[in-house]
């Protein structure tokens, strides 16, 4: 189903706002290896929330593990899961210049089999974290995460939920019917060149002949990068963050969370 959001959702944010400001969130770094490769990730949880919760891992973009990407680690304790900032290309490969981070990604997309042992590697971090209900994990993914995550769903990752942020939508392995087990919400951009309609189109069309269980929201007048402060900050016209957009569907990743997952304590 899609959907094109056009009011802002003020009631929403504000208790967004309001559920942060009492969270008490804690972080640690961790170090892990996928192979021989050097890893790093953020894990956060609010420390007054009791017993577990779901766990969510957060696939940054292809700037790498930055601080975008634990920023949003911390925003899910404070709603009151468990956020992991993973990470895909190694520890320090981060950067803020568009063809270094295309060469990342280059790097880290030639082998799939990588990406899945890297996304693999990192949910096992994120399971043994004793904050995390085993049974509640899911993933979100941002520009170059948001089509990990969603390769991720397509290959019948045992995760709940799935929540792709101004993502890739194509694929050179499409899902098969019945294999995605995760409930999948895609939310992107209309003025997105890199996501243009025909993508979404695609995706949907993919989605249906699956028998997956999804949702589009697209975002007017948003371009790509739309949650990240940083985006105009590249010198892409196709990059530009959008404070509405970001809100809007952070609320409504918050709302999906809402419907697959049990009531928060």
């Amino acid at each position: 189903m899609q959907m094109i959001l056009r009011m802002v959702m003020v009631l929403s944010v504000w208790g967004w706002f309001a559920s942060a400001a009492s969270a008490e969130v804690r972080t640690r770094e961790i170090e892990y290896k996928q192979g021989d490769t050097v890893l790093q990730g953020l894990v956060a949880w609010d420390d007054a929330v009791k017993g577990t919760r779901p766990g969510v891992l957060v696939v940054h973009e292809w700037w790498g593990h930055n601080e975008h990407a634990r920023d949003q680690a911390k925003r899910l304790a404070a709603a009151g899961y468990v956020g992991f900032a993973l990470d895909m290309f190694g520890k320090g490969k981060v950067t803020t210049h568009p063809k270094e981070a295309q060469a990342f990604m280059s790097e880290a997309k030639k082998d799939p089999a990588v990406i899945t042992a890297r996304f693999r590697a990192a949910l096992e971090q994120l399971t043994q974290d004793p904050h995390v209900d085993l049974d509640q994990l899911a993933a979100i993914g941002y520009c170059f995460g948001g089509s990990v995550v969603l390769d991720a769903a397509r290959s019948g990752a045992d995760l709940a939920a799935v929540v792709s942020f101004h993502g890739a939508l194509g694929t050179k392995t499409p899902a098969e019917r019945g294999k995605v087990k995760a409930k999948i919400l895609v939310l992107t951009g209309a003025a997105d060149p890199f996501v243009p309609a025909e993508q979404v189109e695609a995706f949907t069309q993919e989605m249906k002949a699956a028998d997956a269980k999804f949702q589009v929201v697209t975002f007017l007048d948003a371009k790509h990068g739309f949650t990240n402060p940083n985006a105009g900050k590249a010198g892409l016209d196709a990059l530009e963050y959008n404070a509405e957009a970001d809100n809007k569907s952070w609320v409504a990743m918050l709302g999906f969370f809402k419907e697959v997952f049990p009531p928060l304590h």
